[in-house]
């Protein structure tokens, strides 16, 4: 009696050893059957027009982005972030956050390359941006790289020089630096007074001009002008607003004011 006790115990022993070896075998092979997550690498990103990789861009044209994906599993999806933080809005301008999530056919596979375009607003603020790619495969391991790229104004203006004040009868003087990335479609200057009460022999003046000649097609000028006041025009403060239009059609404008007296 006591040795079919003890085989049974044997045979008990046995088996419970025999399944520990082969659950320990299968978990050995689920561990080696894991996939790793996704590798981003030569993630590159700049003005659109030429791929350039120097990380700026100008308001009004796009971003080109691309990076080259190494996938052991197949990806699920593709991430794209750019945004601010802290940036000053300024008129006519708005916040600017954009998100995309890429699940076209081409991505959908083991190593794709990402290549996107990505248009820029012209109505946002310069500054620096941070962009976030984000890579999930099939298996849901994910992989992120980020960077920072300028976002920057296709025309600036330099150091205003506008006189304060002028007589009537004579001119004023206006000179700035212009720069223009796609060139200079033309200047428009606008000037123009509300509510000035008109004396005997005074008519009321407004001024609008488009230059042209001087500017076009440049990217880089000096404006450089005198503006005739009639010995007409009724004393006081006027309003001045200088409209800048690149090749474009993309448009900055300056705003002063000068006082005209008798």
């Amino acid at each position: 009696m006591r040795t079919n006790i003890k085989m049974s115990n044997f045979k008990f022993l046995a088996i419970v050893a025999f399944l520990g070896l082969f659950l320990q075998s299968c978990s050995s092979d689920d561990d080696s059957n894991s996939l790793n997550a996704p590798i981003i690498t030569d993630f590159e990103y700049g003005e659109g027009n030429d791929h350039s990789t120097e990380q700026y861009v100008y308001k009004g044209s796009d971003i080109h982005l691309e990076a080259k994906i190494d996938a052991e599993a197949i990806v699920k999806s593709i991430s794209l972030s750019i945004h601010a933080h802290d940036l000053e809005i300024g008129e006519d301008e708005v916040d600017w956050d954009f998100e995309k999530v890429y699940t076209d056919e081409k991505y959908l596979a083991i190593n794709p390359t990402f290549h996107e375009h990505v248009d820029v607003p012209t109505n946002i603020p310069a500054g620096e941006y941070h962009i976030e790619l984000v890579v999930t495969d099939e298996e849901g391991n994910s992989t992120e790289i980020e960077g920072h790229i300028d976002v920057k104004d296709p025309i600036t203006l330099g150091e205003m020089s506008i006189d304060a004040s002028v007589a009537r009868g004579n001119d004023f003087h206006t000179e700035f630096m212009i720069n223009a990335v796609n060139g200079i479609h033309s200047v428009s200057v606008d000037v123009h007074a509300h509510g000035l009460t008109l004396k005997d022999g005074e008519e009321e003046w407004d001024f609008e001009k488009e230059y042209l000649e001087k500017y076009h097609e440049k990217t880089e000028a000096e404006f450089h002008e005198h503006i005739d006041v009639p010995a007409t025009a009724p004393a006081g403060e006027y309003h001045i607003t200088f409209i800048i239009e690149d090749e474009e059609g993309i448009t900055k404008e300056y705003e002063t004011h000068i006082d005209i007296t008798e």
